[in-house]
């Protein structure tokens, strides 16, 4: 495996297909194994939040996805790509937040746009390269987007969030055992294979 700054088979993939990161085929691969989107087709009622979103991948994959039949809201510190996205970031299904998930009045706007049938969530922290440091900073994170899902989700709605494996994660599967018919976890195949990162899912939320 090569270095992080190296383009390996995902990232040239995704470049190739129109998306600016490779973390796109975690969300697809995923979607296809739990059906995370399988309601989006029925109607334009089929609503997505996507925490963490820079630089744009999942939220790309949502539109894409959805087709215009449902709405997208997005939150990140950080502005999205403009590269790939032909227009659909402008779109009047599209909502962008640039702000702070644990600000108040970011999370007042998020949740007044809801509820949601999928909350997705692909964030990380600005890592340190202590692990240690690393996954308590990831699990804060981790907490703050199930506390979205529980405030935020219709009723058999979906989530999935990313985790670094470690600390009180167990935790956390816990609470999404409490919160959801089925809470697994998950790691997709483009995830680096010496990355401790992983991905939780809730499914049907209770």
């Amino acid at each position: 495996m090569g270095s992080y700054d190296t383009l390996d088979y995902w990232s040239l993939k995704a470049q190739k297909e129109g998306y600016p990161a490779r973390s796109v085929y975690k969300l697809k691969e995923m979607d296809e194994k739990f059906g995370l989107f399988k309601g989006a087709v029925k109607g334009a009622g089929f609503k997505v939040l996507d925490v963490g979103a820079a630089p744009g991948s999942w939220s790309l994959y949502a539109l894409r996805r959805m087709g215009g039949s449902g709405s997208l809201v997005s939150v990140d510190l950080s502005p999205l790509s403009r590269v790939y996205d032909k227009g659909l970031f402008d779109a009047s299904n599209f909502f962008f937040i640039q702000g702070d998930i644990t600000d108040a009045s970011v999370r007042s706007q998020l949740l007044e746009r809801g509820p949601y049938h999928l909350v997705m969530s692909d964030v990380a922290p600005a890592t340190t390269g202590n692990r240690a440091v690393d996954t308590l900073r990831s699990l804060a994170l981790v907490e703050e987007v199930v506390a979205y899902a529980e405030a935020a989700l219709v009723a058999g709605g979906n989530l999935v969030v990313k985790v670094f494996q470690g600390g009180d994660t167990a935790e956390v599967l816990k609470r999404l055992r409490s919160l959801f018919t089925t809470a697994r976890s998950f790691k997709p195949e483009a995830c680096r294979s010496e990355s401790f990162e992983t991905y939780y899912l809730g499914l049907g939320k209770k």
